[in-house]
């Protein structure tokens, strides 16, 4: 319990240190949207990629960008500081758009949510299981101890979890996963000792290469799984279909503008493309799938 709670302050302390742009800072706390005159403020909720400060130096520059191209919409980023706290937002209806996983945005559509746009890049959205280099794998039948940022962590936990169990692992060893609340601290246990392996995807595992070499050097990919669909959009479904539309096609415009791809380039996207539930029919095959291995979804 408390070596998971020094990682975390030590991913925290790694990881969320930069200074602060001067850019709105994210909506921890969930709340209506205001009105002045005719123009609406939405809240965006992005499920926890990152911290919650390193989420706003990513995000926090491509709804700037957009609400300069949006007249009677203002878009405020808010982040969640777990991913049980994000889902407890969308069950509850709050946020007027999310960004969640894509096993979210499944569960998001029988809480009154629809697919409007989804990111690209679909080749991108795989698990990563991580381990330090040369590290032995415990004898058959002992605990392999595995971290993950959360149990509904689509690619940081489900998909390699799944990839476990097609080879086999799952039944060569007592598998313990360990939730630890974040892609960074995921990485960071596994670094530390504290676990065998280590449950992510490519976009955290990217980003801590840059931040922290020395220790990424000391890791490898031990396996990465087949890609899924990449995140969804998603409205809900009380909103003005005619102002959605609007927003989608801001988001698709950044990867058309020079400026835009820049700032696409700085949060870890390829950029944003229309979609609907269709788009999100893999995803449904693989929770069945991994009902039917696990015995229940998280």
């Amino acid at each position: 319990m408390w070596a998971r709670r020094g990682v975390l302050a030590l991913c925290l302390a790694l990881l969320g240190c930069d200074p602060k742009p001067a850019t709105q800072m994210p909506e921890y706390a969930s709340r209506p949207a205001n009105r002045a005159g005719d123009k609406a403020t939405w809240v965006l909720a992005v499920h926890p990629l990152h911290n919650p400060e390193l989420l706003h130096e990513r995000y926090g520059p491509l709804l700037q960008w957009a609400n300069l191209r949006l007249d009677d919409i203002e878009l405020r980023l808010e982040a969640s500081i777990d991913y049980p706290q994000f889902e407890t937002k969308l069950r509850s209806r709050i946020p007027e758009l999310a960004l969640p996983n894509p096993y979210q945005v499944v569960q998001a559509q029988q809480w009154g949510y629809h697919v409007v746009a989804k990111v690209a890049g679909d080749d991108d959205f795989r698990g990563l299981i991580l381990r330090r280099r040369g590290a032995a794998m415990p004898a058959p039948g002992e605990p392999l101890r595995v971290s993950c940022p959360a149990l509904t962590a689509l690619a940081g936990c489900m998909m390699p979890r799944w990839q476990l169990h097609q080879e086999g692992l799952d039944r060569t060893y007592r598998v313990k996963i360990e939730v630890v609340g974040s892609q960074e601290s995921s990485i960071l246990n596994v670094a530390q000792g504290l676990v065998d392996l280590a449950f992510t995807w490519p976009p955290p595992w990217r980003l801590f290469q840059q931040r922290e070499p020395a220790i990424a050097a000391e890791l490898e990919v031990y396996r990465s799984t087949e890609p899924l669909v990449n995140n969804g959009l998603v409205a809900r479904d009380d909103l003005d279909p005619r102002r959605v539309v609007r927003v989608v096609q801001a988001l698709v415009e950044l990867a058309r503008d020079p400026q835009g791809q820049r700032l696409l380039q700085a949060a870890g996207l390829q950029g944003f493309e229309p979609a609907d539930e269709r788009a999100y029919e893999p995803v449904r095959r693989f929770m069945h799938a991994y009902q039917q291995a696990f015995g229940a979804l998280p």
